[in-house]
C-alpha cells in the first residue's frame, strides 16, 4: 500500500473526490501545499516509519500506558484533569484570555462557509493549543461544542465530504482533547464519532489518517470500552494492522486491550470474531506488540470465566494453540515475566473451565512446558510465602495449571461435576496422564527437595497427591522407579506446615494402599515410620507449633503469622476476595488423627518388625558408634597408645561399612548417630561436653593431633585413581544429602514490604525508611541498682546492643553523676562508637571504613622502630575503644534467655521465633508487635568480655608447641595452630554462635572439618611423608613428592542453602537495610563453602557495600564506627592520567579518590576517549607496571639482557608460578625499602579499588599471596606454589632434619645420625652460606655461629629460611598493603572467598571459546547475523587465536585483556559485532572499536585471509590511545 496515497478502489459511490497528486501528502504536507503543516511538529505518531512508541499527547502518559484501572472512571482525575475542561453543558463562558482563545479557535472550526484555507488554519491553532494544554492552562474550555464541531469536520453527520487534510487534523485535535482532557471523550462518543473512526479503518483512503484514527481510538477505549466494542472498533483495529509500521501496531494492539478489559456477555461476540487476529498477532517480532496482545488474551480469558460455552469457543478459536509455544520456547526471555506469568495463568483458567482446554492442553503436551517452568525457574527468587500475595510468579502459575489438569482426588470441592468429567479424560486416555508424570513427577520432587518454602511445596505434594491417586498401581511401580518418593515424602513430613503434613500422609495411604509390599521396606529405611511416630509425639508436648494460624496468641507477643496463611484454597486458579473468609478445611485435630490412622493402618508394630524396622546396616552402625562413644570416653593417660590404637580400629569399621556393598539411607546416616560419634572422636570427648571451658592439657592436644591423623590416613586411603574413589568423598556427598534433608534454616520473608517513612528512638532519634522493631524494655525482678523504664520504643533493625545501651543507660542509671566518670564521651563521639545504624542521615560520602587510623601513606613505614611509634597512638586507640565496647554495663534477656552482645537484637527476636517452631512472615502484625526486653546490671564484665570475644583463645596455648613437636619432629614452617578448622577439633565446637542442639549442627561440624582436610590435604599428606621418612618408612627423597587427589570445591557446596541464601538476600527488606536473619551470617562465618561463588559475591556486595545491585544505599564498617555513604551506579569520578606515568597517576588518583564511594572513570592526557574502555585499560596498564623489575617488589627471576632483544619483556619479574612479595630483612636499607612499602600500600589500594568497582586486573599474583591477603598463615609446604625447586630442596632437608632427631630421641643408631647424607653427598660439602637462597644479602642468624649450612644446624636452616620468605621477610610489605586496602573498604570482608576465588574475582577468567559459545554470547547486529560469511569467518579466527593473540583481542575490544568472572556470558555490555560500512573498499579499512560497549565494527572482507590480517594488525598496533572511530 502507498502511504498516503487513495487506494483506486477506496471510492465505490463514485462521488468523484479528485486523487491528489502523487507528490502529495495530504495529511502531512510541506508547508507550500497545505496548512496543515502548521500542525505541531513533536507528535511521534505523525511518522510511520519510527521504531518509537506512538503517542498523541504531549502529556507524560505512554500510549502503552494503563490508566484505566476497569471500573469505568478513566484515569481517575476528578474534574476531567485539566482546568481546561468544561462542565459539559456547552454553554460559552469564557473566563479570562485563555477561556476566550479556546472559545474563539472552537466557533472558527464550527463556521458554517469557512473556507478550505480558513478552516485548516483554524483547526491547526486549535491542535496546537491542544497540544499544550496543561493543568495550568486555566481559563474555560467549550467541550461539548468542541466536540460536535470536530467530529461534524472528521465526517460525521453532515461532514461526510471534508477534505483528507480537514479529516487529519479534526481526528488529531480530537486525540489530543481526549488526552488532555479524559472526560471529552463521552462527548465525542456522544456526537457519533465511533462509527467515523471505524469507517476510515475499515476503508483505507489515506494511511495517516487511518493511523490518527487508532490513535484517537486509544485514547477514547480508555474510558469508554464497552461502546468502542459495540461500535465494532476491534474488527476496525485489527482488520489492516499488518500494513501499518511496529510503532503504530502497538497503539492498535493498545486499544484493544483497553477496551477488551472488561468484556459484557452481550459485547463476547465482537471479541471472539477477532481471537484468531490476535493470536496471529502473537508471533510479531515486536516485543511491545506481543505483550499488549498478550494482554487482550489475558482479559478477554478473565472476561469470560464464568461461561463455559465462551472459553470453549476462546479454544476452538486456536488460543491454546499459540499461546502453549510462546511460553514454552523461550518466551521467559522474549516477555516480560509478569506477562510470562500472567500467560500461564491464562491456561490455568483455561483448564479449570474448560474441557476443552484440558483435553487440547493434554494433546499438546503440556507437561514439558511445565517441567521446563520448574526446571529452569530460580525457586529461590521471588516466591510467594503466603497464597494471597498479589504476586506474579510463573511457578505459582505452572502448579495453578497442573493442580487443574489433574483433578483433585479430594472429593470436597465446590464444582464436582468439571472433576467427574476431568478424571474420564484421563481414566479414558491413560497416555495423558502417563506421560505428564514422567516429565512432572521428577521436577516437583526435586522442586520441594531444592528448599522450597510451605506454599510452594504444598503445591508440590497436591500435584503428586492426585498423581498417585489416579495412577494405576503398575503405572505407579513404573513411574517411582526412578524417583526416590520415599525420601521425598520423609523430608515432606518433617516440615511444620499442618497443609503439607496432611499432603504428605496421604501420599503414604495411598502408596500403601496401591503397592504396600513395594513401599513398606522403603519406607522405613528412608525413615516416613520414623518421621509419622515423631509427629504423634509431638502431639501432647508440642501441639502450638500445629495450631492453626487463626488461633489467638497472646497479645504481650507478636503474632509471627497472618490468617491468611491457610493454603487449602491457595491453588484454586478463580479465588473471590472471600477467600480469606474462608474457613480452613484442615480441622484442629485433624493432621493427628489422620496421622494416627496412618499408623495403626499401615506401620503397626508387626507389620514393621517383620520388615525388620532397624534394617542390618543400621544395626551395625549403631553398635559401632557405641563402642566408639564409650572407649572415647574411656580414654586415660597411661594406656593412651594402645586405646588410641583400638579406636583407631574401630574408626577404621566404621568407615568400612559407609562403603559397604549395602546402601545407606539418609535417614539410616542420620539415625545412627555417626555425625556425632566422629565428631566426639575427633575432638577427644569434648564434643559432647557441655562446659566451654577453653584450658585444655597437652595431652588433649596430642590426643586430637593423633585422632586426626588416624581420620585423615583413612579419609585419604583409596585414592589411587581419583578423588571420587575416596572415603573422603563418600563421608562428604553423604553428609550433603543429610543436610538436604533438614530444614533448620528458615527464610524469613517481609510480606508486601513497602518503604515508608517511620520515626526511630535508636540509635537516635531520626527519620527512616527501614522498619522499626517496637521495644518495651523492663527492669529484672531482682535488678534494685537500676530504675524502670516503662516505655515502648522504636528501634532500628541495624542497631546493636551496644547502641541500645547507650540510649538505655543514662535513663535507668540511679546515680547518673557517679556514673558520668565511668561513662566515654557523650555527644557525637560516643554516637559514633555505640551506633551500628548503617543509615546515617549525616553520613560522609568521601569517609572510609578506616579512617581515622589510617591516612595516606603516613603510617607506612620502613624501619621498625620508626613503624612501632608512628602507628603506635592509633593502635592504643583502637584498643581503648575496643576495651571499651567490650565492657558492657547492661545485661538484655528475651523470655529468661541472655542475649549475646555480638548479636543485633532484631537477630535475637527472630532466631527466638525460628526456635519456637514458628514459620515467621514479617507483616504488618510482626511490626505492630511489642517484644518485652529484660535489662539488669552487667556483673562481670570480665566473664561478658571472654564469652563476647570466644576467638581470643581460638588458638592453642603456646606450651603446646613442644608436645606437638615431639608428635611431627618437625618446628620449622608447619604446625597445627595454622590449619583454620583445628580450633574446632580441640574446643569441639564450631566459630559461631549456631544453635548446638540443631540436628544440622553436628552436620556442619564435621563438614567444617572435612572441607578443612581436603583444602590442606596437600600439607597433611607432605607431613606425613615428612614423618615417615623420620621413622624410616621411607628411605628414598624422591618418595617425599606427595600426590593429592582433592575432592571439587564444588563438592562441599549446598544447593539448597544457596537458594535459601539467595532468596533471603533478594527480600525487599533485606537488600535495604542490609539486615539478614542469625543463620545467614553464623553460616557464612562458619562454613562460607557451603554457598556458591555466586551467592557469596552477592552476600559480600551486601555486606560489604550494602547493596546487591550498587544502587544507593549505606555502607558501616562496625570495627571503627565510620559510616560512610554507598554512591549511586550514576555517581562517577573522572580522573586524567598519564599513560607515560602510570605509576604517579595511580598515586595521585588513589589519594584522592580512595575513600571516595564513587566509581572512578579515566581519561588519557591528549586523548579522547573515556568511559568503561580507557578505564578498564588503566587497570591493566596499572597491572603490568607493578610486576616492573625496578621496583624490587617481587621474588623471580630477574630480567636477563642477555639473548633478547625485547625490552619490554626484559622489564619485568619472571614468575611462571605467580608473584609473591620479595623478602626485605630488617637490616638493609631503609629507604630502598620506604619505597617499597609506598608501593605495596598503593597495591593494595589499586586492588580493593578494582574489586569495588569491579575492575579486571591483568596481575597474576600466586596462590600464597592470595593466602596473605585473606589473612592466613604460610608454612614450609605453601613455598611449593610460588618457588617449587626451593620447596623441595627445604622439605628434603627439613626431612633429613627430622630423621636426625628422631633418632637422637631413640638414643639407637647412632651411626644412621653420623653417616647423614644429602643424595649421598655429606651437609658440609653443599658448601651452602647461611643466608637466604636468592638473596645473599639476607644473611640469616645462626645460633651456632657457623656461617654455613652443616648437619647441626640444619634444622635451624630450614626454620629460618622459611621464616624469612613467608613471614617475618614481608611481614612489613603485606602490613602496607593491608593498610592500603583497608583505606578502600575492610580487608576482612574478603574471608568469605578462597584463594582461588579471590583470582577469579579479582583478575576474572580465561575462557574457553568453542563456536557454539561464541555464537551464544556475541550479538551480531547492523547488518551481521549469526550466519554471515564475515561473522563465521571471524568466529573461526577467533577460536584459532593462541593465548597471547586472544588476549590483544579482548584487550582491543574491552580495554582488558580478561574475561570477568563468568567468562563471556559475563561481559556487560555484551560484546557486540555490526557491519562497518565505508565508501571505500572494505578490504582496505580496518576494524575498529567502541570500547565503553565491547561494540566490534567489521568490515565484510571478501576473504577469511584479509580478515585475518587486517584484524591482526589492529589488535596489535592499536593498542595504546583512544580516538574517535
Amino acid at each position: 500500500m502507498d502511504r498516503c496515497r487513495k487506494r483506486p478502489d477506496s471510492d465505490p459511490q463514485g462521488r468523484g473526490e479528485p486523487e491528489p497528486p502523487a507528490d502529495k501528502r495530504p495529511c502531512t504536507a510541506e508547508p507550500s501545499t497545505s496548512a496543515a503543516a502548521a500542525a505541531p511538529a513533536p507528535r511521534p505518531a505523525e511518522q510511520g516509519g519510527s521504531d518509537m512508541d506512538t503517542s498523541s499527547s504531549g502529556h507524560a502518559v505512554d500510549a502503552d500506558a494503563d490508566v484505566d484501572d476497569g471500573d469505568g472512571d478513566g484515569d481517575g482525575d476528578g474534574d476531567g484533569g485539566s482546568s481546561c475542561e468544561s462542565d459539559g453543558d456547552g454553554s460559552p463562558r469564557p473566563r479570562g484570555g485563555a477561556g476566550g482563545r479556546f472559545h474563539r479557535m472552537v466557533e472558527a472550526v464550527a463556521a458554517e462557509g469557512a473556507g478550505p484555507d480558513a478552516l485548516l488554519a483554524a483547526l491547526t491553532e486549535l491542535c496546537e493549543a491542544l497540544s499544550f494544554c496543561a493543568e495550568d492552562a486555566g481559563g474555560y474550555f467549550p467541550t461539548d461544542a468542541a466536540a460536535r464541531a470536530l467530529v461534524r469536520r472528521a465526517g460525521g453527520g453532515d461532514g461526510a465530504g471534508a477534505t483528507p487534510d480537514v479529516v487529519l487534523l479534526s481526528v488529531r485535535a480530537i486525540t489530543y482533547l481526549c488526552d488532555a482532557m479524559p472526560r471529552a471523550a463521552d462527548a465525542v462518543v456522544r456526537h457519533g464519532l465511533l462509527p467515523v473512526l471505524c469507517s476510515r479503518l475499515l476503508v483505507i483512503e489515506y494511511l495517516d489518517v487511518a493511523e490518527q484514527c487508532l490513535q484517537a481510538f486509544e485514547k477514547i477505549s480508555r474510558r469508554q470500552p464497552t461502546q468502542c466494542l459495540q461500535a465494532g472498533m476491534i474488527a476496525a483495529v485489527l482488520g489492516y494492522i499488518d500494513f501499518f509500521p511496529a510503532s503504530i501496531q502497538r497503539v492498535a494492539v493498545s486499544a484493544v486491550a483497553n477496551a477488551c478489559k472488561k468484556v459484557s456477555a452481550d459485547c463476547s461476540q465482537f471479541v471472539l470474531d477477532s481471537v484468531p487476529t490476535l493470536c496471529n498477532l502473537l508471533q510479531s517480532e515486536d516485543k511491545m506488540v506481543v505483550e499488549k496482545v498478550a494482554a487482550c488474551l489475558i482479559n478477554i480469558v478473565d472476561s469470560f470465566s464464568s461461561s463455559v460455552e465462551l472459553l470453549d469457543q476462546l479454544c476452538h478459536q486456536g488460543v491454546i494453540e499459540k499461546v502453549l509455544p510462546l511460553i514454552h520456547t523461550g518466551g521467559l526471555t522474549a516477555l516480560s515475566p509478569s506477562t510470562y506469568s500472567n500467560l500461564i495463568g491464562l491456561l490455568a483458567k483455561l483448564a479449570c473451565t474448560s474441557l476443552v482446554a484440558v483435553k487440547s492442553l493434554f494433546e499438546l503436551n503440556v507437561s514439558s512446558t511445565i517441567k521446563r517452568i520448574l526446571a529452569t525457574s530460580d525457586l529461590s527468587h521471588g516466591m510467594p510465602y503466603l497464597p494471597l500475595e498479589k504476586q506474579n510468579n510463573q511457578v505459582s502459575e505452572a502448579l495453578k495449571l497442573a493442580n487443574q489438569l489433574i483433578p483433585s482426588a479430594a472429593r470436597d470441592v465446590g464444582d464436582t461435576q468439571i472433576v467427574l468429567a476431568k478424571e474420564k479424560i484421563i481414566t479414558d486416555e491413560p497416555s495423558f496422564l502417563s506421560q505428564f508424570s514422567r516429565d512432572v513427577l521428577p521436577v516437583l520432587i526435586k522442586a520441594v527437595n531444592s528448599g522450597a518454602n510451605s506454599y510452594i511445596c504444598y503445591g508440590c505434594a497436591s500435584i503428586v497427591n492426585n498423581i498417585c491417586y489416579f495412577s494405576k498401581p503398575e503405572m505407579l511401580q513404573e513411574l517411582l522407579k526412578e524417583t526416590n518418593i520415599s525420601s521425598f515424602l520423609a523430608g515432606l513430613l518433617s516440615r511444620k506446615d499442618h497443609h503439607v503434613l496432611i499432603s504428605s500422609l496421604k501420599i503414604v495411604e495411598i502408596l500403601m494402599q496401591k503397592l504396600p509390599d513395594a513401599y513398606l521396606g522403603f519406607f522405613i529405611k528412608e525413615g516416613v515410620v520414623y518421621a509419622v511416630d515423631a509427629l504423634l509425639a509431638q502431639e501432647d508436648c508440642s501441639k502450638p507449633t500445629h495450631l492453626p494460624d487463626d488461633m489467638q496468641q497472646p497479645e504481650t507477643q507478636p503474632v509471627i503469622r497472618n490468617k491468611s496463611t491457610c493454603f487449602c484454597y491457595a491453588f484454586d486458579t478463580y479465588r473471590s476476595e472471600a477467600a480469606e473468609t474462608r474457613t480452613c478445611k484442615i480441622g484442629k485435630d485433624s493432621l493427628f488423627t489422620f496421622a494416627r490412622h496412618v499408623k495403626t493402618t499401615y506401620f503397626t508394630k508387626e507389620v514393621v518388625s517383620s520388615e525388620m524396622g532397624l534394617t542390618e546396616i543400621l544395626q551395625k552402625l549403631k553398635t559401632c558408634c557405641a563402642v566408639l562413644n564409650e572407649s572415647t570416653d574411656k580414654s586415660s593417660e597411661q594406656d593412651n597408645l594402645q586405646n588410641e590404637e583400638y579406636l583407631s580400629t574401630i574408626l577404621s569399621e566404621v568407615m568400612m561399612e559407609l562403603h559397604g556393598g549395602e546402601t545407606m539411607t539418609t535417614f539410616e546416616f542420620l539415625e545412627s548417630g555417626l555425625v556425632k560419634s566422629l565428631s566426639n572422636y575427633l575432638s577427644n570427648g569434648k564434643y559432647l561436653q557441655a562446659e566451654e571451658n577453653m584450658n585444655y592439657s597437652s595431652d588433649h592436644f596430642l590426643a586430637v593431633v593423633k585422632r586426626f591423623q588416624s581420620f585423615a590416613r583413612m579419609s585419604f586411603s583409596r585414592m589411587g585413581q581419583s578423588w571420587g574413589d575416596m572415603l573422603l568423598t563418600l563421608l562428604v556427598m553423604k553428609l550433603q544429602n543429610a543436610l538436604t534433608s533438614l530444614d533448620n534454616f528458615p527464610v524469613i520473608m517481609s510480606h508486601n514490604f513497602k518503604p515508608r517513612s517511620s520515626i526511630s528512638d535508636i540509635p537516635a532519634r531520626h527519620s527512616t525508611v527501614i522498619p522499626c522493631i517496637r521495644v518495651r524494655f523492663k527492669k529484672d525482678e531482682n535488678e534494685t541498682n537500676l530504675s524502670s523504664y516503662d516505655n515502648a520504643i522504636y528501634v532500628e533493625i541495624s542497631s546493636s546492643l551496644h547502641a541500645i545501651e547507650e540510649f538505655l543507660w543514662p535513663k535507668v542509671s540511679i546515680d547518673v553523676n557517679s556514673q558520668k566518670a565511668e561513662s566515654p564521651p557523650s555527644g557525637t563521639a560516643l554516637e559514633s562508637i555505640a551506633t551500628d545504624n548503617s543509615h546515617e542521615r549525616d553520613s560522609t560520602p568521601q569517609s572510609s571504613p578506616s579512617e581515622g587510623l589510617i591516612s595516606g601513606n603516613q603510617n607506612v613505614e620502613p624501619c621498625p622502630q620508626q613503624g612501632t611509634s608512628s602507628s603506635g597512638q592509633a593502635e592504643r586507640n583502637a584498643t581503648i575503644l575496643s576495651d571499651h565496647a567490650l565492657q558492657p554495663k547492661l545485661v538484655f534477656s528475651l523470655k529468661g534467655k541472655e542475649l549475646d552482645q555480638s548479636v543485633t537484637l532484631y537477630q535475637s527476636i527472630l532466631q527466638d521465633q525460628i526456635n519456637a517452631g514458628s514459620d515467621i512472615i514479617l507483616d504488618m502484625q510482626f511490626w505492630r508487635g511489642v517484644h518485652d526486653i529484660t535489662f539488669r546490671t552487667a556483673a562481670n564484665p570480665e566473664a561478658i568480655r571472654t564469652a563476647a570475644n570466644p576467638k581470643a583463645n581460638d588458638d592453642s596455648p603456646r606450651h603446646f608447641s613442644t608436645a606437638i613437636s615431639s608428635i611431627t619432629d618437625n618446628t620449622s614452617g608447619f604446625t597445627w595452630q595454622m590449619l583454620p578448622f583445628f580450633p574446632s577439633m580441640l574446643h569441639g565446637k564450631l566459630p559461631c554462635k549456631l544453635d548446638r542442639s540443631s540436628p544440622s549442627y553436628d552436620i556442619l561440624f564435621m563438614l567444617h572439618i572435612l572441607e578443612g582436610l581436603n583444602r590442606y590435604s596437600f600439607h597433611l599428606i607432605a607431613d606425613e611423608r615428612n614423618r615417615s621418612f623420620a621413622h624410616g618408612r621411607i628411605t628414598n627423597l624422591d618418595d617425599l613428592k606427595a600426590v593429592v587427589f582433592s575432592i571439587p570445591q564444588q563438592e562441599f557446596v549446598s544447593a539448597k542453602l544457596t537458594d535459601k541464601l539467595e532468596q533471603q538476600m533478594h527480600d525487599p527488606l533485606v537488600s535495604m537495610s542490609s539486615c539478614l536473619p542469625l543463620w545467614c551470617t553464623e553460616l557464612m562465618s562458619a562454613c562460607p563453602f557451603l554457598f556458591s561463588f555466586e551467592a557469596r559475591w552477592k552476600y559480600f556486595q551486601l555486606t560489604a557495600f550494602g547493596s546487591l545491585k550498587n544502587h544507593h544505599g549505606h555502607m558501616m564498617d562496625p570495627s571503627v564506627n565510620i559510616v560512610t555513604e554507598r554512591g549511586s551506579p550514576h555517581s562517577r569520578k573522572k580522573f586524567k592520567v598519564d599513560r607515560d606515568d602510570i605509576l604517579v597517576s595511580a598515586a595521585k588518583m588513589m589519594k584522592s579518590h580512595a575513600k571516595s564511594n564513587a566509581i572512578l572513570e579515566v581519561e588519557y592526557k591528549e586523548e579522547v576517549g573515556t568511559g568503561l574502555g580507557p578505564t578498564m585499560e588503566f587497570y591493566t596498564l596499572i597491572s603490568h607496571e607493578f610486576q616492573k623489575s625496578s621496583l624490587g617488589m617481587w621474588r623471580g627471576e630477574l630480567p636477563c639482557d642477555v639473548g633478547t632483544d625485547d625490552g619490554h619483556v626484559s622489564r619485568f619479574v619472571l614468575a611462571h608460578n605467580g608473584l609473591f612479595p620479595r623478602p626485605w630483612s630488617a637490616s638493609e636499607d631503609c629507604a630502598s625499602f620506604q619505597e617499597v612499602s609506598k608501593r605495596f600500600h598503593l597495591l593494595g589500594q589499586v586492588v580493593a579499588k578494582a574489586i569495588k568497582d569491579s575492575r579486571i586486573l591483568d596481575i597474576p599474583f600466586s596462590k600464597a599471596f592470595y593466602k596473605l591477603i585473606l589473612g592466613q598463615e604460610l608454612s614450609i609446604y605453601d613455598i611449593q606454589s610460588f618457588d617449587s625447586e626451593l620447596a623441595i630442596s627445604l622439605m628434603e632437608f627439613q626431612a633429613l632434619a627430622c630423621r636426625r632427631k628422631y633418632a637422637e630421641s631413640n638414643l639407637r643408631d647412632c651411626q644412621s645420625i653420623s653417616d647423614l647424607t644429602y643424595r649421598g653427598c655429606r651437609i658440609e660439602d653443599l658448601a651452602i652460606d647461611f643466608a637466604l637462597p636468592g638473596y645473599p644479602e639476607y644473611v640469616l642468624l645462626s645460633e651456632s655461629g657457623s656461617d654455613s649450612l652443616n648437619a647441626e644446624n640444619l634444622e635451624e636452616y630450614v626454620h629460618h629460611v622459611v621464616e624469612a620468605t613467608v613471614k617475618s621477610g614481608i611481614a612489613r610489605q603485606m602490613e602496607a598493603f593491608k593498610s592500603g586496602f583497608n583505606e578502600v573498604f575492610p580487608l576482612d570482608k574478603l574471608q568469605v572467598f578462597s584463594e582461588d576465588e579471590l583470582e577469579r574475582l579479582l583478575c576474572g577468567e580465561q575462557d574457553t571459546w568453542d563456536f557454539a559459545k561464541l555464537v551464544d554470547h556475541i550479538k551480531f547486529d547492523h547488518g551481521y547475523t549469526s550466519s554471515s560469511p564475515p561473522v563465521i569467518n571471524l568466529l573461526e579466527i577467533i577460536q584459532e587465536f593462541g593465548s597471547h593473540h586472544r588476549r590483544a583481542f579482548l584487550q582491543f575490544i574491552t580495554g582488558s585483556p580478561r574475561l570477568p568472572p563468568g567468562g563471556l556470558a559475563s561481559l556487560n555490555p555484551k560484546f557486540t559485532v555490526v557491519r562497518k560500512n565505508n565508501s571505500i573498499d572494505a578490504d582496505h579499512d580496518l576494524p575498529s572499536v567502541m570500547t565503553c560497549a565491547n561494540y566490534l565494527k567489521l568490515p565484510p572482507y571478501s576473504s577469511k585471509e584479509k580478515m585475518r590480517e587486517k584484524l591482526l594488525y589492529a589488535i596489535t598496533e592499536g593498542q595504546g590511545s583512544f580516538h574517535l572511530s
